[in-house]
């Protein structure tokens, strides 16, 4: 498992690094050329690219019998669609804070903190809700593989984004 929750992580990762910054602070490239800002199409497919990757990842990663996954994949599926919506307000959230960087205010970074521990929190009472779930179909131990790998590439998300996004300047 080991090696194959690797290479998926690595795949991952590439797409986050290969994609096109979204924030308009990044250096400028080439003589008083405006920086790349991602478009929201280039922003959706990222994303779609990001859950082919995560499902293909958690279905090499579990070994699940045939009457197994037919239970399985519909509440992954479900609970997918359920990040989906929490995720939109991470970029929502990402694209605000990107648009008033050269302005950050101390309410506007208050507000940022305050919503990105609420999408936090969301996201992990999310995936607890699910591991109940999925204890209904598979072991609790395949309920905690799943919980593990999950966890596992939301934090390498996590860490791709957090690389993109500028530390607050407190110089202004």
């Amino acid at each position: 498992m080991q090696k194959s929750a690797f290479a998926g992580l690595v795949v991952v990762s590439a797409l986050l690094v290969s994609s096109i910054s979204i924030f308009a602070q990044t250096p400028k490239s080439g003589a008083g050329a405006p920086p790349k800002v991602a478009s929201e199409q280039d922003i959706q497919l990222l994303r779609e690219d990001i859950r082919a990757q995560r499902k293909q990842i958690t279905a090499s990663n579990m070994t699940l019998t045939p009457d197994e996954a037919t239970k399985f994949w519909p509440i992954y599926d479900q609970y997918i669609q359920e990040t989906i919506k929490v995720n939109d307000e991470r970029w929502a959230m990402i694209k605000d804070y990107a648009a008033n960087y050269d302005s950050l205010t101390d309410q506007h970074a208050q507000d940022y903190v305050k919503r990105s521990v609420a999408i936090d929190q969301q996201l992990t009472a999310l995936r607890a809700r699910y591991v109940s779930m999925f204890q209904k179909v598979v072991s609790p131990k395949k309920s905690a593989q799943w919980y593990q790998i999950d966890r596992r590439l939301d934090l390498l998300i996590n860490l791709q984004l957090a690389a993109l996004i500028p530390v607050a300047d407190t110089t202004k």
